[in-house]
């Protein structure tokens, strides 16, 4: 009886042991999740703020008003420099317009072919593979601009620069497109069959569901899918980089060469100019305008994607 007595004891103990374990692991799991997520935001406030503090020692030595509205950017001149920001933005904008134009239908008519006609088998199949465009690192879809698509454009486009925008912004658009598709797909994907089965009980055809039932119903998602591939499309740096050029120039002809804002930060970070100089500092105020634009773009998809949600 005292055995059992003693064992019942040791059991009690033992349970009591293993409560305050666990009371102990759930105070100190929310304090370490607590210390992960300040570390995040910390390491976010410290980008910002390295980036206005350096902005503003650049404007303390250039005007802030040519840096707006100046047409020439020429930092490297030692007499008569320009800090003109905006032969860069258009650069980066016309790269962007042009990848757009590539992702939006292929990624879109990928992610309804998905989420509308593909059998399941299919699309266990096809969307992987088509998600490993995501994995293919930037700087080899760079040399694949330079070194395949440029050539096969200048067959067809003889007097195209060897670097120029139009080739890096196909490969821009090829990029992107898994971003698209599998968001748009998402998005489509979590209409409700009843929906479907509603407007087909109508006589509505198969197509006709597609494009005036689903695509309606899962608009929110498909244009932030949009947003966050233009937003991935301005900030992407390498492609541009090899296959772009360094010629900073307000144009829009995409046969020619330009540079964008990502370009010339790493023109500029691989030494070509000293520390402390006012084109060193001239990437702190080029990375602070292409922050906002990608701030303003992720906002953009944020509020899309909040006033234009549909809830089933």
């Amino acid at each position: 009886m005292a055995a059992i007595n003693k064992t019942v004891r040791e059991m009690i103990k033992e349970k009591k042991s293993k409560n305050s374990t666990n009371q102990i692991m759930e105070k100190m799991v929310p304090s370490l999740l607590f210390v992960l997520a300040l570390i995040s935001i910390l390491t976010t406030v410290g980008i910002v703020l390295t980036l206005i503090f350096e902005t503003v020692t650049f404007f303390s030595r250039v005007s802030i008003i040519e840096f707006i509205t100046s047409k020439e950017w020429y930092p490297f001149f030692e007499e008569n420099a320009s800090y003109g920001i905006m032969a860069l933005i258009s650069g980066t904008l016309l790269i962007t317009v042009i990848a757009i134009i590539v992702a939006v239908p292929i990624g879109l008519a990928s992610a309804i072919f998905l989420s509308e006609y593909a059998s399941d088998r299919t699309r266990r199949i096809i969307k992987p593979i088509l998600e490993v465009l995501a994995g293919i690192p930037t700087i080899v879809y760079g040399f694949f601009a330079l070194t395949f698509v440029t050539p096969l454009l200048q067959k067809l486009i003889p007097d195209m620069s060897i670097f120029n925008a139009l080739s890096p912004g196909i490969v821009v658009g090829i990029m992107i497109i898994p971003m698209i598709a599998s968001l748009s797909e998402d998005a489509m994907s979590s209409v409700p069959n009843s929906m479907r089965e509603g407007a087909l009980a109508l006589g509505a055809t198969k197509f006709e569901v597609t494009l005036k039932v689903i695509v309606p119903a899962a608009m929110s998602g498909i244009v932030a899918s949009f947003v966050l591939g233009i937003s991935r499309a301005i900030g992407e740096t390498m492609i541009v980089t090899l296959a772009g050029g360094a010629t900073p120039k307000l144009t829009f002809d995409p046969t020619e060469s330009i540079q964008t804002m990502t370009a010339y930060i790493v023109q500029v970070s691989s030494g070509d100019a000293g520390y402390g100089t006012t084109v060193y500092y001239s990437i702190y105020a080029v990375g602070m305008t292409l922050f906002l634009f990608t701030l303003i773009m992720n906002l953009l998809a944020q509020y899309i994607s909040r006033r234009y949600r549909e809830e089933y």
